[in-house]
């Protein structure tokens, strides 16, 4: 993975920034979950493309539902970006749903299950 440089650095931040309030603010498709927030954006260096990483918090169908709503207004947020950030280019903005908050909230839950189910195996030994 290469290094990003300070200014694609910066761009990354304030798209994410925009694209969070566009979403939040700006978008009434039922198909989007109030819950959703960008977890992260990487903007190419040419300013061409842009991958944003979506965490949705609900069950599968919302996080689907979630994402087809947020691709059928690609070209109205990009829109909005444009208006919002004085960039060279406006970059195409490709959705990517982000699993790992979901991910890391299963291991812990199985961490836990296994920890407590040690403890009391090691009190039924002890007894």
């Amino acid at each position: 993975m290469r290094k990003n440089s300070i200014k694609n650095t910066r761009v990354n931040g304030e798209v994410q920034r925009e694209l969070s309030n566009i979403i939040r603010g700006e978008i009434k498709d039922p198909r989007i979950n109030p819950m959703t927030s960008i977890v992260a954006v990487e903007v190419s260096p040419d300013l061409k493309m842009c991958k944003a990483y979506i965490s949705v918090l609900g069950d599968e169908k919302s996080q689907e539902d979630t994402i087809k709503g947020l691709r059928s207004a690609e070209g109205y947020i990009r829109t909005k970006l444009a208006k919002a950030i004085n960039l060279r280019n406006t970059p195409e903005i490709k959705f990517v749903l982000d699993q790992s908050i979901e991910y890391g909230v299963n291991m812990s839950k199985i961490i836990a299950d296994i920890n407590q189910k040690d403890s009391k195996a090691e009190d039924d030994y002890n007894e």
